[in-house]
């Protein structure tokens, strides 16, 4: 047989070979078809049988979570510019519903709502994946929340401190520094071993910039993941963001680890919803507010917790901005019930250059109170008697009127312990060293100071504290009673700092 035949041959098995094998199963496929886009939404017809938050796939490669179903037409968040799409484009369903990577190897980057890298440094491997939508926990599957979450921030830690697993919500106007309290509680976390999270929801490019400048110089970028959805992003990829940040942190926790998920800021996360909804053509409510503006919050932070079974905890910092100082507008309201208390930060302490301008007769905290050590508790309750005390007797002298001793000492009382809960940014203080300087302004020893004598007198108490603490950060750790013996060791070696930092002051002079 010749080459040629033998070749002839050998085709003709592989045909009938071909012929005789089953068919394949038929594949089916959705297809439909765009009617109109506009500002971040899409209308789209021919898909009956999709599902909501399933991912549609349009020609052009633009992605969209489908978000209201209606007869004969479905209306669609797009995830990717407007601009890209041409109405009587193919939509193809992916029976998919939005999922963003998670694990480990995201540690160190800075990614986008779906999980796409957007710091230059390459892909991101992991084959774990995690929906953005999920149930939160069941009462059974959660515990008690009964550790603490040090902030590094005395007007926090000891009078509105926070436990893991609880959400704190952080309110205020803007320029109040809200954020610098997160990124404070990021920084804090060096020697914790617990991961971080912060989420920047509509924020300006340059705004998102500083933040990860000052995570990187405070060594937490290692075990901090960035999300930035910023104001020039689509609206849809602004709303799913803290859900995909949520689903990042509870892949982390599953694994037993603490987690702080930061999520900044739900003001203009809900402004992005309200904005999809009302382009969709639902009714608006209050403050044109859709009604479920509530549900989409809700369902967000309740995933928030304490877990118990090997799980770990996630702590929400939820930052919502305030206008002219009103806490009973729409959002902040909705916040407020949702959450386990909040950090009001005060326009009026910021013009006082009061900073962090942290408000303690607004603020509160439900659940960390009973996650903070006991030492702590010993002095947060007489500061917030000292201060609010006052504040009263300061808005009579502000009159003019006489004063008696008694109450010019205790003016100056509560502006030093005023003073003493100052705070320059990104210097988050040990718990030992911000309990020594509140106990020495409690004891009296800054009353009179001016404000440079007052910082340098702090300076050289943590100093002292650093040398010897007497047993208090011991004392802290194993969450023992403040002993008088430990209280007149701190206080002993408070005053001789101040009193060394005076003799100082008499040399140079």
């Amino acid at each position: 047989m010749t080459d040629e035949g033998a070749a002839e041959t050998g085709a003709g098995a592989l045909l009938r070979k071909l012929l005789d094998a089953p068919a394949p199963p038929p594949r089916v496929s959705e297809i439909g078809r765009l009617e109109e886009a506009a500002d971040g939404v899409a209308i789209v017809t021919g898909l009956g049988s999709a599902l909501a938050d399933e991912v549609l796939e349009f020609a052009s490669g633009v992605k969209g979570i489908v978000f209201d179903l209606e007869p004969g037409r479905l209306g669609v968040v797009l995830l990717g510019p407007t601009e890209r799409l041409t109405p009587g484009e193919t939509v193809r369903r992916t029976r998919q519903v939005v999922s963003v990577p998670v694990g480990a190897p995201l540690l160190g980057r800075v990614v986008d709502p779906i999980g796409r890298p957007r710091d230059g440094q390459g892909p991101i491997e992991t084959n774990h994946h995690r929906p953005i939508e999920w149930p939160a926990a069941g009462i059974l599957d959660r515990r008690a929340v009964s550790r603490p979450l040090a902030t590094g921030l005395k007007a926090v830690d000891a009078a509105v401190p926070v436990g893991m697993g609880q959400r704190e919500l952080i309110i205020g106007d803007r320029q109040t520094g809200k954020t610098s309290i997160a990124v404070d509680a990021i920084l804090n976390q060096r020697t914790t071993g617990v991961h971080c999270i912060y989420c920047a929801i509509g924020q300006r490019g340059d705004a998102v910039a500083k933040v990860i400048g000052a995570i990187r110089e405070g060594g937490m970028m290692e075990r901090t993941v960035i999300m930035a959805a910023g104001d020039e992003d689509a609206p849809g990829l602004v709303y799913v963001a803290p859900y995909a940040a949520m689903a990042m942190a509870e892949a982390f926790a599953a694994r037993g680890q603490d987690v702080l998920l930061v999520l900044d800021d739900l003001t203009h996360h809900a402004r992005a919803y309200r904005e999809l909804s009302l382009l969709l053509r639902r009714p608006p409510g209050r403050e044109a507010f859709p009604g479920d503006i509530f549900f989409i919050h809700a369902r967000l932070l309740e995933r928030a917790g304490q877990f118990g079974e090997g799980r770990g905890s996630i702590t929400a910092l939820p930052v919502v901005e305030t206008q002219a100082e009103n806490l009973s507008a729409y959002i902040p309201t909705n916040l407020i019930s949702i959450t386990d208390g909040q950090i009001y930060l005060s326009p009026r302490l910021v013009r006082r250059n009061q900073f962090p301008a942290v408000d303690l007769g607004v603020s509160v905290s439900r659940v960390g109170g009973k996650a903070q050590a006991r030492a702590f508790r010993a002095v947060a309750g007489n500061l917030r008697v000292t201060l609010s005390q006052f504040e009263e007797l300061e808005e009579f002298a502000r009159f003019g009127t006489r004063l008696d001793e008694d109450t010019r000492a205790r003016l100056a009382r509560g502006a030093a312990v005023r003073a003493a809960l100052r705070q320059p940014e990104r210097d988050p203080m040990p718990a030992a060293e911000q309990l020594a300087i509140l106990l020495a302004a409690m004891e009296g020893l800054l009353d009179g100071l001016d404000e440079v004598h007052t910082l340098l007198a702090m300076a050289a108490i943590r100093r002292a504290v650093r040398e010897d603490d007497a047993g208090l950060a011991a004392s802290l750790e194993a969450d023992e009673a403040l002993t008088d013996e430990i209280r007149a060791g701190v206080t002993a070696r408070a005053r001789q700092a101040v009193e060394a930092m005076g003799k100082g002051d008499d040399a140079d002079a």
